[in-house]
């Protein structure tokens, strides 16, 4: 697409779309304004970009967050001046914190035209804190061929530091003086025929292959540091351990699996795995892959045969308390293996960090001659048995009592749906209790489900519009949410008419937060249910039909494997189940409990 010469703004503005595009963009999420005008008509007339409008600046921070989560590359965020920009603030810390690239670009006033009054400006300048992996001021436009030189370069720049040294967003706050739509200045014009639009373009820096955003330690190629730690400080890996493995989204799900397996099989030391990675969704797994341990380690007398005294741990730990708990209580030496410079240690215990990529921590274990699994120290199997036997005693309990549930329950669902979806489905959960059951209750399988959810600040807050940006581009996913969570995010429902795939949302309608049913707050509290519970009355029916959403309430577990399997092609649609929020509590207290004394 040749450049545009009708005047400053909108040859800045198409210098800055046409470079973005030579770097690899390929999806920008526009919100509406004024002062982005230059920005919106450059984006949108780029015949190789898919461009969304959502209203909603929130909704579509996240919106675009779940579309470069699901595709690894960065997305561009466009917003208007003033407080359009603050409404991204989320999004971007849910970014940093998950690693997720995301190019942010906020129209501004020009500096004379702010911190006077002048309507819809305020301080843009570092806006997002600390949260972005780098953030500048544009300079004003500029027609001037050495300062479209260093538009390039800068854009080159931010496009990079989206993905390198870790993935996050950057923050570009870009502004422009009238006029703002393109009302053609003959001087501007003149410079078209002297400019080398394919030269120009063909000295844009190198961008260097980056670290996997998706999550830890997944990316084949090496980081920064070629031997993990020295000889003395590392694991004895012909003695008992456990592998630590918690919420993470690999870009190659299927060379993670491997990757993991590879080292327990040498280790013959156990897995426990969060219900977020996919070691319990896909195969090749570990043969001691534990799936229970939440469970298991509510009960004392099992938890102190359990004790060992190393740990590799890859990445964050588990959201877990008891297995939190137990590490508390046992203390055991702990390698955290992540190329990321952030303390993982939330527990403040015994840990080294291994500042390298899952893959070379495995080569650097190789090159010590462990390719094959070495003759364990007395007490390895025995360790890693003592895990399997609690794991199958525990996991039939699991069965057993979900296969025999007639009325609908949260936790059954979280259950079942491994064994309901389709091959390959991407699937959302939802913070709060959603993400709980699924961690307590979602065995192993094969179903190759990809798990997404937003962990890094573990918030509720755009939930819906991450999920329509996961399946945005012709995926077919689910979004498993209890109510607030959908309520908090309902905008998001505004996309419905540019989202190309299908979301099926299963609905969790206990009329409240239940995840305060089951904290200490709940007792003796005669505020808890209008300020922690915060019941809603919402017909969702009702609220489906207002945006054109599909709708369906589901009352019997019957209903509910024909409309999954399979998914439609296109469209929104929302199959509500109806709960009771303090009787699920009740039934969780009383459940979890038992089924762990099940694994003694």
């Amino acid at each position: 697409m040749p450049l545009d010469f009708r005047n400053c703004n909108t040859l800045w503005a198409s210098v800055l779309v046409q470079t973005l595009q030579h770097l690899g963009l390929t999806t920008v999420v526009l919100c509406p304004g004024s002062r982005s005008a230059p920005l919106t008509l450059a984006f949108s007339q780029h015949p190789a970009l898919d461009c969304l409008p959502l209203v909603d600046e929130r909704s579509a921070g996240f919106f675009a967050l779940g579309r470069a989560r699901r595709s690894g590359q960065p997305v561009v965020l466009v917003c208007t001046s003033g407080t359009a920009g603050a409404n991204f603030y989320p999004a971007v810390i849910e970014a940093r914190e998950s690693g997720v690239p995301l190019l942010v670009l906020t129209a501004d006033r020009p500096p004379e035209l702010r911190h006077c009054h002048a309507g819809q400006a305020i301080d843009q300048v570092r806006l997002f804190g600390t949260y972005p992996t780098w953030d500048t001021s544009l300079a004003l436009p500029s027609a001037d061929l050495p300062q479209l030189q260093y538009l390039r370069q800068t854009l080159a720049l931010a496009w990079e530091r989206t993905q390198f040294p870790q993935g996050g967003p950057v923050h570009l706050n870009c502004p422009f003086r009238d006029p703002l739509h393109p009302q053609p200045d003959p001087a501007v014009q003149a410079l078209e025929a002297s400019f080398a639009q394919q030269q120009f373009f063909a000295h844009l820096i190198h961008i260097p292959q980056p670290v996997s955003p998706g999550g830890p330690a997944l990316s084949p190629q090496g980081t920064f540091i070629p031997a993990p730690l020295p000889l003395g400080q590392m694991p004895q890996f012909a003695a008992p351990g456990l592998i630590i493995v918690g919420p993470v989204q690999p870009t190659d799900a299927d060379h993670f699996c491997a990757t993991i397996t590879s080292l327990a099989r040498v280790l013959q030391w156990p897995v426990l795995a969060d219900g977020l990675n996919p070691l319990r969704h896909r195969t090749p797994r570990p043969d001691a892959l534990i799936t229970t341990y939440d469970l298991i380690l509510r009960h004392g007398d099992v938890a102190d045969r359990l004790k060992t005294t190393q740990v590799l741990q890859i990445g964050e730990l588990p959201a877990s308390k008891e297995l939190r708990h137990w590490l508390s209580q046992t203390q055991p030496q702990r390698w955290v293996i992540s190329p990321q410079a952030d303390n993982f240690d939330p527990l403040h215990g015994p840990v080294l960090p291994v500042r390298c990529s899952l893959d070379l921590f495995l080569d650097w274990v190789f090159q010590r001659g462990l390719r094959h699994a070495p003759t364990p120290a007395i007490g390895v199997q025995e360790a890693k048995q003592r895990w399997i036997a609690a794991e199958a005693r525990t996991r039939l309990a699991i069965d057993q009592t979900m296969a025999g549930i007639d009325h609908l329950t949260e936790s059954k669902l979280a259950w079942g749906l491994g064994r309901w979806l389709p091959l390959d489905t991407p699937l959302m959960v939802a913070n709060s209790t959603p993400i709980r059951d699924w961690e307590w209750f979602c065995g192993a399988h094969d179903r190759r489900l990809s798990l997404f959810f937003n962990r890094g600040a573990n918030g509720i807050d755009g939930t819906l519009s991450t999920a329509l940006g996961l399946i945005h581009g012709g995926d077919r996913g689910v979004l498993l949410t209890g109510d607030l969570a959908l309520l908090h995010d309902s905008n998001g429902f505004l996309a419905r008419s540019w989202v190309r795939g299908h979301l099926t949302i299963i609905l969790l309608n206990n009329q409240g937060g239940g995840i305060f049913e089951l904290l200490p707050i709940v007792e003796d509290n005669p505020h808890f249910e209008d300020f922690f519970a915060t019941p809603q009355t919402v017909d969702f029916s009702h609220l489906c039909q207002a945006h054109g959403i599909d709708y369906q309430a589901i009352t019997t577990w019957a209903q509910l494997p024909p409309l999954l399997n399979p998914l439609p092609t296109t469209g929104i649609r929302l199959l509500e189940l109806r709960t009771d929020r303090k009787a699920e509590a009740q039934w969780r207290r009383r459940l979890l409990p038992q089924l762990g004394q099940d694994s003694a």
